[in-house]
């Protein structure tokens, strides 16, 4: 089982160092692990620090594009790589690496499919009343949005296994963090949470500059991620509301009606048309948007299958020219790979579709004899010339003697 250990970077030269002195070598169930930096725009000595402890897998990019980009990319890169689980750990040194071992034994174990480091933010001394609170009502909005029961929503020291990774698909270029959450929630995955540590604090945050900003672009994500799965639950909340508050203006009319009030209540009329139009086109809305959320259930299955033909290990292979003329089929066709001596497998690793039958050999080519040196012109006088005996193509299923190629 391989483990991609995947670190996002953002001028990390100084703490970079003791990430990597700390992650493990070795881990139980776990044959292979393999560091991968994430350097998004860093303009320090990030890489050359990473390339001096030995690290030989990287994503460059040229500017910074935010956490969010950096993970989506290091995941694709990961999962090139072969990864079965993929540990996101930061270059800031914030999280402890000697857990890595704890983090992932709920997916080896086959417990979870998906593992988040509780980081019991009641107790880290450097977070501000005020900020505890926050984290603790952030992590409750997420839950409730997922329907899961984490402590620590915000948490980014996460364990994801391959098949979790082929589900998940990260749009918010801010941060992954609560939209992973709600989408792995949303569509079933089981998700488990362990208590770890923190390190001490080395810096202020990069990801946001205020605790204000961190709590809109957070809100945003969780309400932007909630809609895409259950934009029903939210449109038709504010169209109950409208077509409450039109109810109310209407029946006001109403009773001044009854009671004889000569009043024109003009207002009350204008009022309560606005909100019963506000309550239809937020029916509108959210029945496009749950067409809409439909659509999209489709294409993530279709992308599901994609990144299993791009990242299956030992499952897709597009074929090269000796194997499509073998198959009679066009270079480049996928076909499945074999990981042994699957029936119908191709002596250059394709097999035939599952449950076809193997291909039969194709009959060796003929070797076309090469083709005569133009003869020197004769004189007039000279003994005619003879001519060589044609020699004719061998037939299918004939073998060619070396004489004759």
């Amino acid at each position: 089982m391989r483990l991609v250990v995947q670190i996002p970077c953002l001028n990390e030269e100084e703490t970079l160092p003791m990430v990597l002195s700390t992650i493990p070598k070795q881990i139980d169930g776990i044959d292979e692990i393999i560091v991968l930096i994430i350097d998004d725009g860093s303009t320090d000595r990030t890489v050359e620090v990473a390339k001096a402890h030995g690290v030989t897998h990287f994503v460059r990019h040229a500017r910074n594009r935010g956490l969010g980009r950096s993970f989506h990319d290091g995941v694709q890169r990961a999962l090139e790589l072969g990864a079965d689980i993929v540990v996101n750990t930061d270059g800031d040194n914030q999280y402890p690496q000697e857990m890595i071992g704890e983090l992932v034994q709920p997916i080896i174990a086959g417990r979870a499919e998906i593992t988040i480091g509780d980081r019991q933010t009641a107790k880290i001394e450097h977070f501000s009343g005020f900020k505890k609170k926050m984290q603790k009502f952030g992590s409750s909005v997420v839950n409730m949005a997922a329907g899961t029961k984490l402590p620590d929503a915000a948490s980014g020291f996460r364990a994801y296994s391959r098949d979790s990774l082929m589900l998940l698909n990260t749009i918010t270029r801010f941060s992954y963090c609560m939209e992973t959450i709600i989408q792995a929630g949303n569509k079933k995955l089981k998700i488990e949470s362990i208590e770890i540590r923190t390190n001490p604090k080395t810096r202020e945050s990069r990801l946001f500059s205020s605790m204000r900003e961190h709590m809109m672009k957070s809100a945003g994500a969780i309400i932007r991620a909630y809609i895409m799965y259950k934009p029903y639950a939210i449109f038709s909340l504010f169209g109950g509301i409208f077509a409450a508050l039109g109810a109310f203006f209407f029946i006001r009319f109403g009773v001044y009606r009854i009671i004889g009030d000569d009043r024109p209540l003009v207002q009350s009329v204008i009022v309560g048309s606005v909100m019963f139009v506000l309550a239809f086109l937020m029916l509108v809305i959210g029945i496009t948007a749950d067409l809409i959320r439909t659509n999209r259930m489709l294409i993530e299955d279709s992308l599901e299958h994609t990144k299993k033909m791009r990242f299956g290990r030992d499952e897709y292979i597009p074929l090269n020219e000796e194997q499509a003329l073998a198959l009679n089929v066009p270079v480049g066709t996928m076909r499945r790979l074999s990981g042994g001596t699957r029936p119908g497998q191709l002596s250059g690793g394709a097999a035939a579709p599952d449950g076809a039958a193997p291909p039969a050999a194709a009959p060796p080519v003929a070797a076309q004899p090469a083709a005569a040196p133009p003869a020197a012109a004769q004189p007039v006088a000279a003994a005619p010339t003879q001519t060589a005996p044609t020699q004719t193509a061998p037939t299918a299923g004939e073998s060619v003697s070396p004489a004759r190629r």
